[in-house]
């Protein structure tokens, strides 16, 4: 579904991203796990057209690399960015609505299946979406994302900032949508969880892939445990 290409970011003098190459079938979970700086996020910001790179980026079959992110979301990609960033003074339900606006017809559907993966935003959709909780406001981020009925979900670090228990809920519902064959592209400091719900992984570090594999296998690497699993 998603292939990346000799992937190549600069930030001024800084040379953020070298040569990445990786790819995401259909209907699976693939995660990139690494420190902070590595270069997790840039690497969604570059397949969601939301910073300048060199490189190739295909996407079902098509060269989107120098697509612009609202045409790149028209594809069927659709990006849950770090720190939430949702429309603090709407209503939880408009913050919904607002993520559906490519789709033909009436959303009632996918609205009441987002409801059913995160009840409390049902309870709360005429809150105004800055007074949810921070564990809230990531849920309401991924419904949003969710309205559109992706091809591709990119999560960009889900449990940064959370408490536990919305660390597990979170992650409960990025199970669901795995089992439901939701092709998924994630970010994720917590490397211990990454690998627990991916299929594939790759391990950046300072803007290169240095490992990549089956999930099961790089959690069972020595290397990986000492670097990123606590072992």
């Amino acid at each position: 579904m998603l292939k990346v290409e000799k992937l190549d970011v600069y930030y001024g003098n800084i040379h953020a991203l070298q040569k990445i190459n990786l790819e995401v079938n259909e209907g699976e979970t693939v995660s990139l796990v690494g420190a902070n700086g590595a270069g997790k996020t840039t690497t969604l910001q570059s397949i969601s057209g939301l910073v300048p790179k060199e490189g190739r980026v295909n996407f079902l079959g098509e060269d989107i690399s120098k697509f612009k992110a609202h045409e790149i979301t028209k594809k069927g990609i659709a990006q849950v960015p770090e720190g939430r960033r949702v429309f603090t003074g709407l209503s939880v339900y408009d913050n919904l609505i607002l993520g559906s606006y490519l789709i033909k017809g009436s959303s009632d559907h996918i609205l009441k299946r987002i409801y059913e993966m995160f009840p409390i935003l049902e309870e709360r959709k005429n809150q105004l979406a800055g007074t949810l909780s921070g564990g809230e406001q990531q849920m309401l981020a991924m419904g949003r994302a969710l309205m559109s009925r992706p091809k591709l979900l990119l999560l960009d670090e889900p449990s940064m900032g959370l408490s536990p228990i919305f660390v597990d809920k979170i992650f409960q519902v990025i199970k669901i949508l795995k089992e439901e064959k939701t092709t998924i592209l994630l970010v994720e400091q917590n490397a211990n969880l990454a690998l627990e719900v991916s299929d594939r992984a790759y391990v950046l570090e300072t803007g290169k892939i240095v490992k990549e594999g089956l999930a099961k296998d790089l959690a069972n690497d020595p290397s990986i445990k000492a670097a990123y699993l606590g072992e």
